[in-house]
């Protein structure tokens, strides 16, 4: 990626959530979502456009719950089969930074100009990403992928730093 990226894109089951879905005999009940990942985040959104997207049809109430209404955030329903065709019609898929997990997800990660993927994708995915996180999606995978970005893109997050910086800078945001 020469130039600064535009644009975070984030599938969620699988990178956002542990990737299982829980069932009972009324259906998909629950989706488990990690820790720090909307602090994470956070630290990301004064320098990138930062939107989800998900294929999980029955699941999507969930996920909107969630990504929408707690975090704040756009979220769209995009086949997973069909996100490269989703990500060119908003984007310059060379400014997007797309992070997902899934067996499809490999060609969107070649072609967009940074791809990352959490440390239980599918072992395509993690070949075609440029950046490959420690942690697992719903365990912090996405609070690591944040801090990479920032180091890599922007500006290195400094923990020694009072709080009330980042705050400050979301304001501005």
């Amino acid at each position: 990626m020469q130039d600064k990226p535009k644009a975070f894109i984030l599938d969620v089951d699988g990178v956002m959530t542990t990737g299982q879905f829980y069932y009972s005999e009324e259906g998909k009940l629950y989706k488990v979502f990690g820790p720090d990942d909307n602090d994470g985040l956070g630290l990301l959104k004064p320098h990138l456009e930062i939107r989800f997207i998900s294929g999980d049809v029955r699941g999507f109430p969930i996920t909107r719950k969630r990504i929408v209404e707690d975090m704040g955030y756009p979220l769209d329903q995009v086949s997973t089969t069909h996100r490269i065709d989703w990500i060119r019609q908003h984007y310059d898929p060379k400014q997007v930074i797309f992070m997902g997990d899934g067996i499809f997800d490999g060609h969107v990660l070649l072609e967009v100009g940074y791809g990352i993927a959490p440390a239980n994708a599918d072992p395509n995915a993690k070949r075609c990403a440029k950046f490959v996180t420690e942690r697992r999606g719903g365990d912090r995978a996405v609070a690591e992928a944040c801090l990479h970005i920032l180091e890599k893109f922007f500006e290195p997050f400094d923990p020694r730093r009072h709080p009330s910086h980042f705050v400050n800078k979301l304001r501005q945001a």
